[in-house]
């Protein structure tokens, strides 16, 4: 049991469309992110530095690659006498047939078992997928002081972007009173984070009855938190004034990684007293060429640059070819690129390389450009 009689379920079983070929054979909390982390890498981090010992990972799509990096549980210091990171896939159960999860809240409702198990008094509800540094006991010593049922994490965004989001509309001392979900003409711009403190025994009993209910969709935003203001239970907002961005998209993905390259970031991953621990892989330091410019990047171990790498991103293993140029670039894993070739503005896929001489990417583009071997295919037939 965690320190502080808390434990976590971290939900990673979304498909993550939006990422396209990205997430095509890996869970989206398994995709690279900052030249050697994982995404899930956070969470996990968060919850080792927050004295969260107990940690529940509900799986699902394409879960292998997640389940076997989360086992190794050493690697965030949770592997305490009592804690770990426990792997929940569905399963079938006594008395059932096998049943996926249907959503948030189902999620957490099929692995009730494993609570009752743990017998905490507060479950912390965390996405797998999201990007920031939060010390859950600061947001926990909120939710005991206030006396709530439930606590959610908010963050201020821009007016013009509330619409986007889960808002929450609070009274003076920051109780929620109104919950509305991607609003067209919000009345607040407290956008809820996906991150909940429950108290168990009440969360416990809405989830059962949630269960029972034909129409629901089971999700803790459209079902559970209106339920919980529908009968008066006190939801606390826990107003967080940190780094955090959902990396749910190719943009904002590129997006978090070249914030590690902006000075002004709160995103520092430098930090002694906050570290966020990954699996580390044996590779030799970044090395640079005689003919090698780089400047304003983020170069990660096991790099080789002959080129020239500007504003960009690069994660282990990859290779920048004599004459080639990377710009305003997010480069994955193990890739080759090769002389003479053009990147701009794009976020390119582990693994792959980049031919001779070709141009990928456009500085002016609205939108990045997910670079994929069929990205690659299609560009060469047309510069042939």
């Amino acid at each position: 049991m965690s320190r502080n009689n808390m434990v976590a379920l971290i939900l990673a079983g979304g498909r993550g469309s939006r990422l396209f070929d990205l997430t095509k054979k890996i869970a989206k909390p398994a995709v690279h992110f900052g030249g050697k982390y994982r995404i899930i890498d956070f969470a996990l981090s968060n919850c080792a530095n927050s004295d969260v010992d107990t940690v529940g990972i509900a799986v699902q799509y394409e879960s292998i690659q997640l389940s076997s990096y989360v086992a190794h549980d050493q690697l965030w210091g949770l592997n305490t006498a009592g804690g770990g990171v426990y792997v929940l896939p569905p399963r079938e159960k006594e008395g059932s047939g096998f049943d996926i999860y249907e959503g948030t809240a189902n999620a957490i409702a099929q692995n009730l078992d494993f609570l009752d198990q743990e017998k905490p008094d507060y479950v912390l509800v965390l996405s797998g997928d999201h990007i920031y540094k939060m010390d859950y006991r600061e947001m926990l010593q909120k939710h005991v002081e206030s006396k709530a049922d439930a606590t959610i994490a908010v963050i201020e965004v821009p007016m013009k972007e509330a619409s986007r989001f889960g808002i929450m509309n609070c009274d003076e001392e920051d109780r929620i009173v109104e919950f509305e979900e991607k609003p067209p003409v919000p009345k607040s711009n407290l956008a809820s984070m996906g991150i909940y403190i429950f108290n168990y025994k009440t969360m416990r009993k809405y989830l059962l009855e949630d269960e029972k209910k034909e129409n629901s969709s089971h999700d803790f935003g459209k079902d559970i938190i209106p339920a919980y203001l529908h009968d008066g239970k006190k939801l606390q907002a826990y107003r967080f004034k940190g780094y955090w961005k959902d990396v749910g998209t190719v943009d904002s993905l590129w997006e978090a990684n070249m914030d590690l390259i902006d000075d002004e970031s709160e995103l520092d991953l430098f930090d002694p007293e906050w570290k966020i621990y990954t699996d580390d892989t044996m590779t030799p330091p970044a090395t640079f060429g005689k003919k090698a410019s780089a400047k304003k990047s983020y170069i990660t171990q096991g790099c080789h640059v002959d080129g020239t790498v500007y504003h960009s991103v690069l994660f282990t293993g990859t290779t920048v070819s004599e004459g080639a140029e990377v710009r305003d670039t997010v480069v994955m894993n193990n890739v080759k690129i090769g002389k003479g070739a053009r990147l701009n503005r794009c976020l390119v896929m582990d693994d792959l390389v980049i031919p001779d001489g070709m141009e990928l990417g456009d500085k002016n583009a609205e939108k990045v450009l997910l670079v994929s071997k069929k990205v690659i295919d299609e560009a060469g037939r047309k510069q042939k």
